[in-house]
């Protein structure tokens, strides 16, 4: 069987930024002291996007809100999220992993998937390989990975969130029993707090105690994903690393949401962001979408998609998001969000000549032209709010809000 990585940075958000503020000459690595990113201290609006692990020992936790986080520690520092800059850190750590290995799978903005096999003669094991790329990485870019090693998927990723930061650990199969079964059923990948909720009703505590119960019964209380769980409890997974190249149908992202989503003004960011991410992705492959399909999933684990035509063919994220909402707003029925996605497809190559419907033709000009003005509006504000801010100090500026 392949021996398979999941690399994850350790923190992200944080540690990129922590990066990016060194080299501007910040007095402090915020990675060493009690500090966020995400959300305004003066509003105090926002949520928690990332955390030190100085902030987690103040009981501070991801997506709270960020006024009850200054309450646990005033002294709390607090840094807003770049996601442009995020995503250029992104792309360079995934260059730099395809170096080492052509075969890697990227599932989100910050961990992926490698198979070692093609690099093994290249290394005495799997373990030095591991720390070969987790050293080179933080010596490199000056961030952390955690590696996880293993023979399936699930466990390569549950083998990277053990103990954090820069760490190599291995979980196979044959190890399962020891390392991950007396852990918080919590834990496990893919069991979120509704469904950890319901295992604990039925008395299942630990991850073990998930392995070792009757699958059907499992289902019956939690339907496919009970399934789903139990497989992962006891280490069956064979899902294989695919390659981007292998990607030639369509092109998507989603993501888990910390906590679930009730209102559309907050789904409307996330969706921006994985707009943004797709955009990407079909531009490194030089491809446009003619499809788009918005899938969410509620917090009973119902999922429901729906997809159009796109009005032209397109790999901007602004084409992509504007669909992408009228796709959502459709669909959603308002009860509690947990996953969010949004898949491109019938792709064409960006030499190939688009077509356009004659009818709409006049309409999707004038339109593309009030987006212009638009977007350069923006553009010009954001760049002098940006200049204002890099010389008198970051938030002196702030856009305002109705």
């Amino acid at each position: 069987m392949s021996i398979i990585f999941h690399i994850d940075v350790n923190s992200a958000f944080l540690s990129w930024t922590a990066v990016k503020l060194l080299k501007e000459g910040y007095p402090q690595d915020i990675r060493e002291i009690p500090a966020i990113v995400g959300g305004d201290r003066d509003s105090r609006h926002g949520i928690v996007v990332a955390k030190s692990i100085p902030a987690k020992r103040y009981g501070i936790e991801t997506a709270e809100p960020v006024a009850a986080a200054i309450r646990k520690c005033p002294n709390l520092v607090i840094v807003p999220p770049e996601h442009h800059y995020y995503s250029q850190q992104s792309r360079m750590l995934m260059s730099y992993l395809s170096s080492v290995c052509p075969v890697i799978e990227q599932v989100s903005i910050d961990e992926c998937y490698m198979l070692f096999d093609p690099i093994q003669d290249r290394f005495e094991s799997p373990e030095a390989a591991a720390y070969y790329i987790k050293d080179h990485v933080r010596e490199k870019f000056g961030f952390t990975v955690n590696v996880g090693i293993s023979d399936r998927k699930v466990l390569a990723k549950m083998a990277s969130d053990f103990e954090k930061p820069d760490k190599v650990h291995t979980l196979y199969a044959n190890e399962i029993s020891e390392k991950m079964w007396p852990l918080a059923v919590g834990d496990l990948f893919m069991c979120g707090k509704s469904a950890a909720a319901k295992l604990m009703q039925m008395g299942i505590r630990t991850i073990g105690d998930l392995a070792q119960s009757d699958r059907s019964v499992i289902e019956s209380w939690l339907k496919s994903h009970g399934g789903m769980l139990w497989c992962f409890a006891n280490g069956i997974d064979d899902s294989t690393v695919k390659t981007e190249r292998e990607e030639v149908k369509g092109v998507g992202n989603s993501t888990t949401l910390a906590v679930d989503i009730t209102k559309a003004k907050d789904a409307y960011p996330v969706l921006k962001q994985l707009c943004e991410s797709v955009s990407n992705r079909l531009k490194r492959k030089e491809f446009r979408a003619n499809s788009i399909c918005v899938e969410i999933k509620y917090s009973d684990f119902h999922s429901e998609s729906h997809q159009k035509a796109m009005p032209t063919a397109s790999c901007e994220t602004l084409d992509l998001y504007r669909e992408a909402i009228l796709l959502f707003d459709e669909l959603w029925n308002g009860k509690p969000l947990r996953l969010l996605g949004v898949r491109t497809t019938k792709l064409e190559h960006v030499d190939e000549p688009q077509q356009m419907n004659l009818f709409e033709f006049q309409k999707q000009i004038e339109e593309n032209e009030r987006i212009k003005v638009l977007d350069e509006k923006r553009r010009k504000v954001d760049a002098a709010m940006n200049q204002i801010n890099s010389k008198y100090g970051d938030g002196v500026l702030r856009k305002g809000t109705k």
